[in-house]
Formats: structure tokens, C-alpha cells, sequence
């Protein structure tokens, strides 16, 4: 017995530690620390629905030790039978009637929650001045649309704080799922229809991930599926007008000999799947922006290095992306030489 005592002790330190690690989570992908309306209410629905089931196993644990210790069998008692207690209306309306009251302490203000979350009549609304942001989910990348501006970009969704951001979900090829864990729980992009909902980045709480949030694809949508990611920047209301005009404007000029190179092989191998404009939608991402992205292909820090990485192999990095099929072989020079025009993209 003596000789399972420490390994009894190394299992309870790992299930404790198990246990608060489980809690732990960065601001900027965390649903436990949440930065606007949506997040806080689902936040409490979760606190909620947690309290209610530790109560309940709580409670069906001290019964059971209760009945365990008071009718056990002692010594001398093995042909004696307890009491059998039948039919009793009273323990039968208070099993029956505690489930019902718990299920409506969490039915109400889920139901109420669902119907808040669901409004979306401000997207309808042609004079109202709400901002709305058209998410297509490809494989295995997000594009955002501001049809109220006329900019396009992927990767990067650029929201303002302070005021609610009403989104218009779908998929171009299969069934993906849009998720900010930060900012509120996941809708599906679908093909055949289109989703719709809204978010808020509360101005006062965003500085905690410094105004950087994660995205994720939240439905198993292929090979790539776990590295679909991209990143929401939250910006003043003023910063993002001007980030919206900075788009609107944008003009492309190579500076170096290096990157010049870089652009005309652009013009001969990328351009027919990418756009460098800020209103275009195009077959693959649109980088009008891309020198100002934080990721390549969404996981990777955007370097030179990372860039030239995923140039020379995108298969590598994303197994089944599209371009890898639409891809044509550089050599290392003229991969040199586009790295530096696409490190050059970026908007004033």
C-alpha cells in the first residue's frame, strides 16, 4: 500500500494542475476574458450554467455519501431488510419539480440572450449609418467586405470600438465557422445561405490584448482546418475612417530596383488571383495591405523569411490551400525579388 502512495500523490498534483491550467488564457483568444456586449453575456450563461451543475453534483454527492454511510450493512444486520419506502408523492414532486426550476433559472436568460443577439434589423435599415462587413470563408482563408465603403481585404479584419459591428457570414466552397472567442461565440458560414449577427469591442477593456484579437474557423472544413486563422485589429472610430480612406486611395509604387523586379512578376504570375487595390475581390486574398498583415497565411509572423517560406512551398505550410494547385515554380531569385514588393504593400 505504502509503495502507491507517491504515485497517488504525483496523480492528485497533475489533476490540480490540470484543473487551474484548464482556466488559463490569453486576452486576445480567451472567451473567460471578454471585451464587449456579446462576450460578457455569454460569459454569464456559461458562470451560470457551471454554477448550476456543481450545485447539482454537489448536492447528488452528499445524498449518496449520506445513504452510503446511514443503510450500510453492519455486522450482524445481513438478514435484516430496511424499511422500503414506495409511492412517496412528496420525494417524487421534489425530484421532478428542482430539474424543472433549475432548467428555467437557465432557460430564461438564454432564451432572452438568443433573441438579443439575433437582432439585426439595423442591416435593414437603408438610412441607418451601422456598420456592416461581409465575411467570405475560403479554403483556408477569411476575406472581409465593406460594401458600405467599397474596400476589400483579407486576413486582417479591421473593426472600429465602441458601436456595434453587424456581419454578413457565408462560404465559398464548404461549411466553415466564424469565431471570435474575445468578442463572442461562433456562427457558421454557410453556402447556401447567408448569417447574420453582430459584435462590440468595448474601448476600454480592448488594451488588454493590445487592441490585437485571434480568429478562428470553428468547423472542421479540411486538412488546414486547425491553421484557418486570422486577426481582428480594433481601432478608434477616427482611425478606422482613416484606415477605410487610406484604402479607398491606395496606390501601389515600387521604391527599390529589387521590389520593381518584384512587381512585374507580380503582373505575369499573381495578379490574375490577387488584387492590390482596396475595393477588389479577386480569386485568391486580396493584398492591398499585405506589408501591414501580422500573419502570413494567417500563421506565420509576417517576415521575410516567413514569406519566402510559404512562396517556395505553400503545401508545406497549408496542406490543401488552393494555391498550391494555381502556383507556378519561382526560382529563389524572383522569389527574393517578390518578397520585397509584397513587404512594400502597405497603405498610408
Amino acid at each position: 500500500m505504502k509503495k502507491w502512495l507517491p504515485n497517488w500523490r504525483i496523480l492528485s498534483l497533475f489533476s490540480v494542475m490540470t484543473l487551474f491550467l484548464a482556466g488559463c488564457g490569453k486576452p486576445y483568444l480567451s472567451v473567460l476574458q471578454p471585451v464587449g456586449e456579446v462576450a460578457d453575456m455569454q460569459k454569464s450563461l456559461i458562470l451560470l450554467s457551471s454554477a448550476i451543475m456543481i450545485l447539482v453534483v454537489v448536492v447528488v454527492t452528499i445524498i449518496f455519501v449520506y445513504v452510503v454511510v446511514k443503510f450500510r450493512q453492519r455486522d450482524g444486520e445481513e438478514e435484516r431488510i430496511p424499511k422500503q419506502v414506495e409511492g412517496s408523492h412528496k420525494l417524487e414532486i421534489t425530484w421532478t419539480v428542482i430539474p424543472i426550476l433549475l432548467l428555467l433559472i437557465l432557460a430564461v436568460p438564454t432564451v432572452s440572450y438568443t433573441f438579443h443577439l439575433a437582432d439585426v434589423k439595423e442591416m435593414d435599415n437603408q438610412e441607418s449609418d451601422a456598420l456592416v462587413v461581409d465575411v467570405t470563408a475560403h479554403l483556408y482563408w477569411w476575406e472581409f467586405e465593406y460594401p458600405g465603403h467599397g474596400v476589400v481585404t483579407s486576413q486582417d479584419l479591421y473593426v472600429p470600438t465602441d458601436e456595434k459591428i453587424y456581419f454578413n457570414l457565408q462560404a465559398s466552397d464548404v461549411k466553415h465557422s466564424f469565431w471570435i472567442p474575445s468578442a463572442g461565440g461562433k456562427l457558421d458560414t454557410n453556402t447556401d445561405n447567408v448569417n447574420r449577427f453582430w459584435l462590440e469591442f468595448d474601448s476600454s477593456r480592448v488594451g488588454q490584448a493590445e487592441n490585437l484579437f485571434y480568429g478562428k474557423c470553428a468547423e472542421l472544413c479540411g486538412p488546414s482546418h486547425a491553421l484557418m486563422d486570422f486577426k481582428v485589429k480594433t481601432l478608434p472610430r477616427e482611425e478606422f475612417d482613416q484606415w477605410i480612406e487610406s484604402m479607398q486611395n491606395v496606390e501601389h509604387s515600387a521604391e527599390s530596383a529589387l521590389a520593381q523586379d518584384g512587381e512585374e512578376i507580380f503582373a505575369q504570375s499573381c495578379l490574375q488571383c490577387h488584387a492590390i487595390s482596396g475595393d477588389q475581390s479577386t480569386v485568391g486574398p486580396n493584398l492591398a495591405n499585405y506589408g501591414d498583415r501580422e500573419m502570413v497565411a494567417g500563421i506565420k509572423p509576417n517576415t521575410a523569411d516567413n514569406i519566402k517560406s510559404w512562396l517556395e512551398d505553400p503545401e508545406k505550410i497549408k496542406p490543401g490551400n488552393k494555391m498550391t494547385n494555381n502556383y507556378g515554380k519561382l526560382d529563389e531569385t524572383e522569389i527574393d525579388a517578390l518578397v520585397e514588393y509584397l513587404l512594400e504593400l502597405k497603405v498610408d
